[in-house]
């Protein structure tokens, strides 16, 4: 969970206990128990480094080998946790208006022998490098967002090796699967478990599902058009109402909804929003993105069952940022 810094540590210590309650039956043994207490507890300390070792001898432990046993080779079913964490980030964050977000990140790594590392483009790193790559699924909602699941991407170069996937310790069931097929893979269990969202945004991959969606992309074939249509006022070129949720005023409203604060402050953007024709059922629209500062352009294909104003889609186009900083929060952690 991205939380901040800032939080009650009594609250902390008891919003631990309760995820920790929850999941502690998946957990047949009392020795794993008791390390997975000790693990997340060594995380969210204020350890200047945290692996194992660190770890082990901060929970008082003689050696690493219980910690490393407790992740490499102690039974318990890590999808039953992740499940147990979904339903433990619902009960206390939820929203009727929360967004799923569904986007990839990366990891770069040296060496080869990491599960699915491979030369690859990264988001992390902003080009190709050695990287493992994962597909995260972030809960967004005003009290707060989480990630509740995810899914390692294991490219071609490894489920066509057999004896490198094996080696590694994956099943032998492991087969080639895209990004887009991980995403829905993920938002077919988010729902399947009965939980129901507004909005669903993603990448380019993004699959249309029984939710409205907001997917980034391109959009090539469209840029002229585009262009032309935000250099004109009649069209449906207007910025976020003043008083939007949260902030005073035009501006801050709009970097508020658009959910970007970089290093230099708010990022201010002009906003469109085109409907396309389309012979499939629902509201199949267009919003565009201009940067005020550099006047590059973004793309976000929508669909929805009705027709959605402008302040909602970009309020979901916005959300997409919560992937990255999910796991960068947890990195930090880790």
């Amino acid at each position: 969970m991205a939380a901040s810094r800032s939080v009650d540590p009594a609250r902390r210590q008891e919003a631990f206990e309760a995820l920790m309650g929850q999941i502690s039956g998946r957990f047949t043994r009392v020795e794993p128990r008791r390390r997975a207490w000790n693990l997340v507890l060594g995380l969210l300390s204020d350890l200047p480094r945290k692996n194992c070792w660190s770890i082990a001898e901060w929970a008082g432990e003689a050696s690493p080998d219980g910690m490393q046993h407790l992740l490499g080779r102690a039974r318990w079913n890590a999808d039953r946790v992740r499940d147990d964490v979904r339903e433990y980030v619902l009960e206390h964050l939820h929203d009727e208006d929360a967004v799923l977000v569904v986007d990839e990140t990366g990891d770069v790594k040296k060496g080869t022998h990491t599960v699915g590392v491979q030369r690859q483009y990264t988001g992390t790193a902003g080009r190709i490098e050695n990287a493992q790559v994962a597909v995260y699924l972030v809960y967004t909602g005003r009290p707060g967002h989480a990630a509740v699941d995810r899914e390692l991407y294991i490219p071609r170069s490894w489920t066509c090796d057999p004896d490198r996937c094996r080696a590694a310790g994956l099943g032998e069931d492991t087969v080639f699967a895209t990004k887009p097929e991980l995403a829905a893979r993920m938002i077919g269990r988010f729902l399947d478990a009965g939980h129901r969202v507004g909005w669903v945004a993603g990448g380019r991959g993004l699959r249309r599902q029984p939710e409205a969606a907001v997917r980034a992309g391109r959009a090539r074939h469209r840029l002229r058009a585009c262009r032309r249509l935000l250099s004109r006022s009649h069209h449906r070129r207007r910025e976020v109402p003043r008083g939007y949720p949260g902030r005073e005023g035009t501006e801050a409203g709009l970097a508020e909804a658009v959910g970007r604060t970089g290093a230099k402050g708010h990022r201010f953007y002009d906003w469109a929003l085109i409907d396309l024709p389309n012979p499939r059922p629902g509201s199949h629209q267009l919003l565009i993105r201009r940067n005020r500062t550099t006047g590059e352009l973004a793309y976000y294909r929508c669909w929805s069952p009705t027709p959605a104003p402008l302040t909602t889609l970009v309020r979901a186009a916005g959300s997409r940022w919560r992937v990255e900083e999910t796991f960068q929060a947890g990195k930090g952690l880790a």
